[in-house]
């Protein structure tokens, strides 16, 4: 239920049987009067109820998490979950989960989290007025395959400079790519780009005066 019409005596009587109804505060909620009442002619002739509407506010994060918190047990997965509220702000919520055993919802490089992190970015933003960034870690995965990832894109764009030939990663979700991109931004020796489509996207590493030569032709 996340929409209800309730009358009362008053507006602040039909509110307070709305919030116990939903089993909510009042910050949790917007609230609309539709009738602010009224006590009639000596409290009797005319008189009518207050009525307000009052609807649950959407909170992304909450959604997200009670969604992983449903399908983790389907995974046979015991693993708690949390939003670190350090790493969350407007534009993203970062999801931690913690337990034993928690291979199984991380999967071959991330993969099955991955596909979580996805379902679950689906559900957030259908409840969201705005796009929100979703990214999900599992015992510090994240953090591992980030440095993974900076170490090989380092090693690969020295291979780019010294053969001079252009580098193609393997296929990687968007946020993996970014990581190759963001590590490399700065390295005024090579270029990198991404090509192909969803979930077949490649970032290559081209030595940058490669490209300069063919931006040149």
């Amino acid at each position: 239920m996340s929409l209800i019409r309730q009358e009362g005596k008053s507006v602040e009587e039909a509110i307070a049987m709305a919030l116990e109804k939903l089993g909510l505060k009042e910050d949790e909620v917007d609230i609309k009067v539709i009738d602010e009442g009224s006590k009639g002619l000596l409290g009797l002739i005319g008189a009518r109820d207050a009525v307000v509407e009052v609807r649950v506010k959407v909170n992304p994060a909450k959604t997200g998490r009670e969604f992983l918190e449903s399908i983790l047990p389907k995974m046979a997965c015991q693993g708690k979950v949390e939003v670190d509220e350090n790493k969350t702000d407007d534009e993203q919520i970062y999801y931690n989960i913690t337990g034993p055993d928690l291979g199984i919802i991380i999967g071959h490089r991330g993969e099955t989290l991955d596909a979580l992190q996805y379902l679950t970015s689906l559900v957030v933003n259908k409840s969201s007025d705005k796009y929100l960034r979703v990214l999900i870690d599992a015992e510090g995965y994240r953090q591992r395959r980030e440095k993974t990832l900076e170490n090989l894109a380092k090693r690969l764009a020295e291979k780019a400079i010294s053969t001079g030939r252009k580098v193609m990663l393997e296929p990687m979700p968007p946020h993996e790519r970014r990581i190759i991109h963001m590590t490399l931004r700065k390295d005024a020796r090579v270029s990198t780009y991404s090509e192909g489509k969803e979930p077949y996207r490649k970032v290559l590493i081209e030595r940058a005066d490669k490209v300069q030569d063919l931006d040149n032709k």
